[in-house]
């Protein structure tokens, strides 16, 4: 059931494919933007309920100190699938909470909240809309190359461990099309602002 004042969009978009340009022309707009991943740390800040639940499932050799120590985690979580959904089911339902939170106390008409992992989550079903980022597998993994400066062989396992680009497109209300350059990008996004200021 909606409960929040403001219109949500849910922004998401495969790796690579320019959720950040998007979501920072929003906010260069004055739209707020939540971002999920930006959360996900929070949520494991020192003496945060998250990250002592993450001690309780993992055991202190995950901290350095007080903190978490992300790669101690992701060397546990690294090819073993049942602990990742372990990580998963403690964080996600935090992150999803969180974001909610927030989503309630913002007043402008519309915000626009950032989930890379949209597609691959039934949690969000609250967002009014889905704002799909979309390129081609191709443009994905060149820009992925170009950016991280990895091997092919990563590059593809990135991509393949996420929902196609065809999953993605089924969960969309609205797309923006990412193949050219950012001028072109930012016009469909004001195109979209003035939608989204309609509804």
């Amino acid at each position: 059931m909606k409960t929040q004042p403001c219109i949500a969009i849910g922004l998401t978009g495969g790796i690579a494919s320019g959720k950040s340009a998007a979501s920072n022309k929003f906010a260069d707009m004055g739209i707020p933007v939540i971002d999920a991943d930006i959360i996900a740390r929070e949520v494991v800040e020192p003496k945060s309920k998250g990250l002592q639940q993450l001690v309780n499932a993992f055991g202190q050799s995950i901290l350095d100190g007080e903190k978490l120590d992300r790669s101690k985690l992701r060397a546990i979580v690294f090819n073993d699938s049942e602990k990742l959904k372990q990580i998963n089911a403690i964080l996600h339902p935090l992150i999803g909470h969180e974001i909610r939170k927030q989503v309630n106390v913002i007043k402008q008409h519309y915000c626009i909240v950032v989930i890379p992992l949209l597609c691959e989550s039934t949690r969000y079903d609250w967002l009014d809309r889905v704002l799909v980022i979309d390129v081609s597998k191709e443009t994905q993994t060149k820009r992925l190359l170009k950016r991280d400066a990895i091997t092919i062989e990563l590059a593809n396992k990135m991509l393949d461990s996420q929902c196609s680009r065809e999953q993605r497109l089924a969960i969309a209300d609205d797309v923006l099309n990412n193949e050219k350059d950012l001028k072109q990008l930012y016009q469909h996004i004001e195109r979209l602002h003035l939608l989204y200021k309609s509804l």
